[in-house]
């Protein structure tokens, strides 16, 4: 996710739910799990704050910790090595790695239903998505790099000679209209408004970049040993993630800045609107599947896109072993959405 924060955002704070006057069971009775995220906490992880601080973890019978990511931390080989139970991973292409490797992971639900990654121009400067192949200059990072712009060369006509390197900073995209940059659709053009500019978005999962997002890994020896824990830990996550997109988030958004002093209520609102608006979480099968939902047949496709973009070599992925969708797909949270929205 996109660093919003400063060297205190990075002191992880635990929230501890079973001290929470909501939670119905004793400290005793509840699961002590610890979920590490991507990045610094923000509104991209505004589901899960959410059901800690308004106790539907500990509804659960779960006590959770939540364990920031950040630049000087790296939470996934915690995973396997078993100090952490959850993950929250990127798109697809890491799981895909994790099988090659034969580490004993596994993606048990994915809470993206669109890759919040996106192309940012100037407002009016190109007329239509396809018109970006021709900017003279487009900054990606090196993960990009070797990732959707390779998919954006074989599927969408982009060329290697328009790579400038992303920083991870406006400064350049904000001086010269001409130029084209990486981002995510619920970070960079806020920064970019923020700034005084006009950006227009155009969001890869638009034109075909198929993958999920924000998934959750588990370890495969959880899956089979404790698969009740792995369904409450999702269901929570499903819980909450309506709660705070189509309820009041005031909770979650309290518990994001505690974490993150760096954040604002104002800004995390904007954020809760940008990804309603793209249909980042609550679209596709997630509509009549509910939240956290996976299709075999889409990862699959996914697979086979990077293959054919050069991404990955044909082969080099069992696709059955990336993602165990029982845990996902059950209508979990759909009448509370229904409730919540009056619709």
């Amino acid at each position: 996710m996109t660093s919003t924060g400063t060297p205190n955002a990075m002191k992880p704070l635990i929230f501890a739910a079973a001290a929470l006057a909501a939670a119905p069971l004793s400290a005793q009775e509840l699961d002590k799990v610890v979920f590490a995220t991507n990045w610094f906490a923000q509104g991209g992880h505004g589901g899960w704050y959410q059901a800690l601080a308004d106790g539907t973890f500990a509804a659960h019978g779960i006590d959770l910790e939540i364990r920031p990511g950040g630049p000087q931390v790296n939470n996934r080989p915690m995973l396997p090595a078993g100090q952490i139970d959850f993950l929250m991973a990127g798109n697809l292409l890491l799981s895909f790695d994790n099988v090659r490797n034969e580490i004993p992971t596994v993606v048990v639900a994915a809470f993206y239903q669109k890759d919040p990654q996106i192309l940012m121009a100037h407002e009016g400067v190109y007329a239509d998505f396809a018109a970006l192949a021709a900017a003279p200059r487009i900054l990606i990072s090196r993960d990009g790099q070797i990732s959707f712009w390779r998919w954006l060369v074989d599927a969408h006509g982009f060329s290697d000679e328009q790579l400038r390197p992303y920083t991870y900073n406006l400064a350049e995209w904000l001086t010269d209209e001409t130029i084209v940059q990486q981002g995510y659709g619920t970070a960079e053009p806020l920064y970019a408004i923020a700034a005084g500019a006009s950006p227009q978005s155009f969001l890869l999962a638009d034109y075909g970049w198929n993958t999920y997002s924000t998934t959750i890994e588990a370890r495969t020896e959880m899956v089979a040993e404790n698969p009740d824990l792995v369904q409450r830990f999702v269901d929570a996550s499903i819980i909450g993630w309506n709660t705070y997109l189509y309820g009041d988030p005031v909770l979650g958004n309290e518990a994001i800045v505690a974490a993150n002093p760096e954040y604002t209520i104002e800004r995390l609102n904007q954020e809760i609107e940008a990804m309603k608006a793209l249909g980042i979480v609550d679209s596709g099968d997630a509509l009549e599947l509910g939240l956290g939902a996976m299709s075999p047949d889409r990862i699959e496709a996914f697979y086979d896109l990077a293959v054919g973009a050069g991404i990955l070599e044909a082969g080099s992925v069992d696709v059955a072993a990336v993602a165990d969708d029982q845990f996902v797909n059950k209508g979990v949270g759909l009448e509370l959405k229904r409730e919540l929205t009056g619709q």
